[in-house]
């Protein structure tokens, strides 16, 4: 009987102990890594102030360069599964790549590499349920939010007369981020912070060229990775 009642008391001391490992309300995590964004772009219907462009213009596509930034966290838990996220990082330049096939029609190029680089702000918000318990040194998670995207450092290409050339303008906006991860808890302070983000977004573009200007609408189908060294107080 003493030999159980000690295995019951070192157990019970184990899962104490686990417990300061794992994500437990009042906790908050500061945490720094790298973010590396993906993004898929689309084009909507663009219009010339040229009418005699626009139909030229019919089938314009884009593509944006992957980049890696720093990624800063601070994450706050509410309750032993329920925090709440703060992140941002250090904006990366991307390049924006525009395909223009139908303007050789009325003598102008088809591609247009670099036609802008821009610095994108993504400063987010996300609300995040975390599976398992308080004991737990894997928390697995699912998370909701939002974030303000917004465009900055706009340059664009003198070589592209269609659409840009002089000035180019994209509109900020509100966007859903749908967020999936985990942490590992390495010991009571030091945790690993692995996630996925998917985060959609339109901005209307406008670029002002040589021949007039040419606005519509660009979505940015915006994959986020991000891994994070995280110190918890």
């Amino acid at each position: 009987m003493k030999t159980i009642s000690k295995i019951a008391l070192a157990c019970a001391a184990l899962a104490a102990a686990s417990g300061a490992f794992a994500q437990k309300a009042g906790d908050n995590i500061i945490s720094a890594g790298v973010a590396t964004i993906s993004t898929d772009a689309s084009v909507g219907t663009l219009t010339h102030s040229n009418p005699g462009i626009t139909p030229a213009l019919i089938g314009t596509s884009a593509t944006i360069s992957e980049e890696s930034t720093l990624s800063l966290g601070w994450l706050h838990m509410f309750t032993d599964n329920v925090g709440a996220e703060f992140t941002i990082g250090v904006p990366p330049t991307v390049t924006q790549n525009l395909t223009t096939p139908n303007t050789p029609s009325i003598g102008l190029p088809a591609s247009h590499q670099g036609a802008a680089t821009l610095a994108i702000w993504t400063p987010t918000a996300v609300g995040k349920f975390f599976f398992g318990t308080a004991n737990d040194k894997f928390r697995p998670y699912i998370g909701f939010g939002a974030s303000r995207v917004s465009f900055h450092n706009i340059k664009t290409s003198a070589g592209v007369a269609t659409l840009a050339g002089t000035s180019a303008d994209l509109s900020s906006s509100w966007a859903p981020v749908y967020n999936a991860g985990m942490i590992y808890n390495i010991d009571e302070k030091w945790v690993i912070n692995g996630s996925v983000a998917y985060i959609p977004v339109t901005t209307t573009a406008t670029f002002v060229g040589s021949t007039g200007t040419t606005i519509g609408d660009i979505k940015l189908n915006t994959t986020d990775y991000v891994i994070r060294l995280g110190y918890k107080f």
